[in-house]
Protein backbone atom coordinates (compact mmCIF):
# COMPACT_ATOMS: atom_id res chain seq x y z
CA UNK A 1 0.00 0.00 0.00
CA UNK A 2 1.27 3.61 -0.78
CA UNK A 3 -0.12 6.93 0.79
CA UNK A 4 -0.59 9.49 -2.32
CA UNK A 5 -1.99 12.97 -2.83
CA UNK A 6 -5.18 13.44 -5.38
CA UNK A 7 -3.81 16.04 -7.37
CA UNK A 8 -6.53 16.45 -10.07
CA UNK A 9 -9.08 14.60 -12.32
CA UNK A 10 -7.94 12.58 -15.12
CA UNK A 11 -10.36 12.73 -18.43
CA UNK A 12 -9.77 9.95 -21.14
CA UNK A 13 -12.22 9.79 -23.70
CA UNK A 14 -10.63 6.95 -25.17
CA UNK A 15 -10.79 3.59 -22.48
CA UNK A 16 -10.63 -0.11 -23.04
CA UNK A 17 -14.15 -1.63 -22.42
CA UNK A 18 -12.89 -3.62 -19.39
CA UNK A 19 -12.39 0.05 -17.49
CA UNK A 20 -16.33 0.53 -17.98
CA UNK A 21 -16.70 4.95 -16.61
CA UNK A 22 -14.50 4.34 -12.95
CA UNK A 23 -13.17 7.75 -12.50
CA UNK A 24 -9.35 7.98 -13.07
CA UNK A 25 -7.45 10.51 -10.93
CA UNK A 26 -3.51 11.91 -10.80
CA UNK A 27 -1.76 11.08 -7.59
CA UNK A 28 1.35 11.46 -6.09
CA UNK A 29 3.54 10.24 -3.24
CA UNK A 30 4.86 13.77 -2.15
CA UNK A 31 5.11 17.39 -3.64
CA UNK A 32 7.19 17.59 -6.86
CA UNK A 33 7.31 13.91 -7.66
CA UNK A 34 6.28 11.46 -10.10
CA UNK A 35 3.14 11.15 -10.75
CA UNK A 36 0.53 8.31 -11.51
CA UNK A 37 -2.71 7.64 -12.90
CA UNK A 38 -5.26 5.79 -10.41
CA UNK A 39 -8.60 4.17 -10.36
CA UNK A 40 -10.98 5.76 -7.71
CA UNK A 41 -13.05 3.01 -6.35
CA UNK A 42 -14.20 5.60 -3.27
CA UNK A 43 -15.05 8.90 -4.40
CA UNK A 44 -12.00 11.11 -3.87
CA UNK A 45 -10.94 15.15 -4.34
CA UNK A 46 -8.11 16.82 -5.44
CA UNK A 47 -6.59 17.44 -2.34
CA UNK A 48 -7.30 14.29 -0.47
CA UNK A 49 -4.43 11.54 0.98
CA UNK A 50 -5.41 8.88 0.25
CA UNK A 51 -4.27 4.51 0.66
CA UNK A 52 -3.37 2.97 -2.93
CA UNK A 53 -2.91 -0.15 -3.24
CA UNK A 54 -0.97 -2.17 -6.80
CA UNK A 55 -0.81 -5.19 -8.82
CA UNK A 56 -3.52 -7.81 -8.57
CA UNK A 57 -4.62 -6.40 -5.30
CA UNK A 58 -5.38 -3.01 -7.40
CA UNK A 59 -7.66 -5.25 -9.87
CA UNK A 60 -9.52 -7.01 -7.35
CA UNK A 61 -10.50 -3.34 -5.35
CA UNK A 62 -11.55 -1.94 -8.60
CA UNK A 63 -14.06 -4.58 -9.03
CA UNK A 64 -12.81 -7.96 -10.64
CA UNK A 65 -9.12 -9.97 -11.01
CA UNK A 66 -9.42 -8.85 -15.10
CA UNK A 67 -9.67 -4.94 -14.56
CA UNK A 68 -6.75 -3.54 -16.33
CA UNK A 69 -5.52 -1.31 -13.48
CA UNK A 70 -2.43 -1.46 -11.60
CA UNK A 71 -3.23 1.27 -8.80
CA UNK A 72 -6.44 1.72 -7.08
CA UNK A 73 -7.27 4.14 -4.54
CA UNK A 74 -9.22 1.79 -1.56
CA UNK A 75 -9.16 4.47 1.34
CA UNK A 76 -9.63 8.37 2.41
CA UNK A 77 -7.02 9.25 4.60
CA UNK A 78 -9.05 11.50 7.44
CA UNK A 79 -5.89 12.81 9.17
CA UNK A 80 -2.44 13.07 7.81
CA UNK A 81 0.45 15.38 8.28
CA UNK A 82 2.92 15.34 5.10
CA UNK A 83 6.34 14.88 6.17
CA UNK A 84 8.58 17.99 5.17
Amino acid sequence: MKIMQVEKTLVSTNRVREMGHRPLLVVREKAGGARSVAVDAVGCIPGDWVICVGSSAAREAAGAKDFPSDLTIIGIIDHWQQEH
